[in-house]
């Protein structure tokens, strides 16, 4: 057995049928010429060759000491490939609202937790030709960004590579001997120094951070129709948007590209909210994740960092907006980055911590949101990249909704494209696919704006 770090426990800790806590991805591929109607048949026969699990997708919550749950990972050594891989097809007409839907059936059901906690749905039946794999895994296990530099790994660069990758058979890159050779109690003891560590770094963290006036806390945030308690099915939504568009308002206006995605976020968001009569009159406040991760650090688990910034959502003018958007990011930024990691952290668990509110109902009626919304956005592939030869024509990663933030967007670069993918409440967030149009209009208003 291993034993689970107290961040990637929390995850399990927090799953209730309302509250699945896997993160997802959906890919589109375009098939390579002459490739006939057993293609995505010949590589799902292909991947259930592959024995070699590695240990990320052998592990589920064991028992310690007799029943104690969700402290140890246990290991499975027969894994049933057939229960984990599926192979689907979508019901006529076989649109992306088809495959949308059956993503959102699928993103709202809990993983079983006696078994390895991932699932992979080889998906065909569309009517353009396409194919889809939608792939889900347990936070506890990886984060965004670990699970998105896997994908890309088992895929290629070089369309004329036919070699399939299967995922969970990719062994880890070389670690440190450190890292390597941490015993679980060693692992324990780390643990511990660390969270005992949290509490007084962040009071000196926010003291100084206050006195600057640089630093958006918790609880600054108006309630608003995503600020709810949720049911435990979803909707999802998806859409890719040319990453030049998003250049050229970054370059007129001299902010950053998530400055421009934060801003489309914000006016897409606005229109939702007067659409819905609910925009409240004090700015939504996103918190945007941070990825703490070393360039060179390929561990699993968990290590994101979190930051808050305005969205402006009560400014009407679009570049008025993106400015107020880039102040309040810059200025967040500077605090964090100047922390050393144990801060970085304490400062993150500060601002998410509120979130273990919306597990009081009484209180979560009664407090502010800590933040209304989060945003991010996963590093993606800046290449093409091929799947034995079908190109990733889409690449859409899919979140978690929680009581009280009831919507998530995240996006990733997938080469020339920037893919959006939104999760919502599917009782809370009505009509989740109009935010797609919302959020092409806001871009385009950006662009107005800025006289690109």
């Amino acid at each position: 057995m291993e034993l689970i770090s107290p961040t990637d426990s929390m995850f399990l800790l927090a799953e209730s049928r309302e509250h699945p806590m896997h993160v997802g991805g959906l890919q589109l591929f375009e098939l390579p010429e002459g490739a006939g109607p057993e293609f995505l048949a010949e590589i799902y026969a292909e991947m259930l060759t592959y024995g070699d699990v590695q240990p990320t997708f052998r592990k589920h919550p064991g028992e310690l000491l007799g029943g104690i749950a969700n402290l140890a990972w246990s290991f499975d050594n027969d894994i049933d490939l057939e229960y984990h891989l599926r192979r689907s097809a979508l019901p006529s007409p076989g649109r992306v609202r088809e495959l949308l839907e059956l993503t959102s059936r699928l993103h709202g059901t809990l993983l079983d937790r006696h078994r390895p906690l991932w699932e992979t749905h080889l998906v065909e039946g569309l009517n353009d030709g396409r194919v889809a794999v939608y792939t889900k895994v347990h936070h506890a296990l990886l984060d965004g960004v670990s699970a998105m530099k896997l994908m890309r790994r088992s895929l290629s660069l070089d369309p004329q590579d036919t070699e399939v990758r299967a995922p969970y058979s990719l062994g880890p890159r070389q670690r440190t001997k450190e890292k390597r050779s941490l015993s679980p109690v060693s692992q324990l003891r780390q643990a511990a120094g660390t969270v005992a560590g949290l509490a007084p770094s962040a009071l000196t963290v926010t003291r100084a951070a206050l006195l600057e006036q640089q630093l958006t806390l918790p609880f600054g945030a108006p309630k608003t129709m995503f600020n709810v308690a949720i049911g435990g099915a979803r909707r999802v939504a998806a859409q890719s948007w040319p990453i030049k568009r998003f250049v050229a308002i970054k370059d007129a206006a001299g902010v950053t590209l998530n400055d421009v995605v934060l801003a489309m976020c914000a006016g897409a968001l606005r229109a939702y909210l007067i659409e819905q009569d609910a925009l409240p009159d004090r700015p939504l406040i996103a918190m945007v994740p941070v990825n703490l991760r070393s360039e060179d650090d390929h561990s699993s688990g968990n290590q994101v960092g979190s930051i808050l910034c305005s969205l402006a959502t009560d400014v009407s003018d679009p570049a008025q907006r993106l400015e107020v958007i880039h102040d309040s990011i810059t200025g967040n930024k500077e605090v964090f980055q100047q922390l050393p990691r144990l801060q970085q952290l304490a400062l993150s668990a500060f601002n998410v911590a509120p979130l273990a509110l919306t597990l009081i109902p009484a209180l979560a009626a009664a407090a502010s949101p800590p933040f209304n919304i989060v945003i991010s956005n996963v590093p993606g592939a800046r290449e093409p990249l091929y799947w034995r030869g079908a190109r990733l024509d889409g690449n859409y990663p899919l979140s978690i909704a929680l009581d009280g933030q009831a919507l998530n967007i995240t996006l990733s670069n997938n080469a020339d494209n920037l893919d959006f993918g939104l999760v919502g409440c599917r009782r809370s967030i009505p009509h989740l696919q109009r935010l797609l149009g919302q959020l092409e209009d806001s871009l385009a208003a950006l662009e107005k704006a800025v006289g690109v």
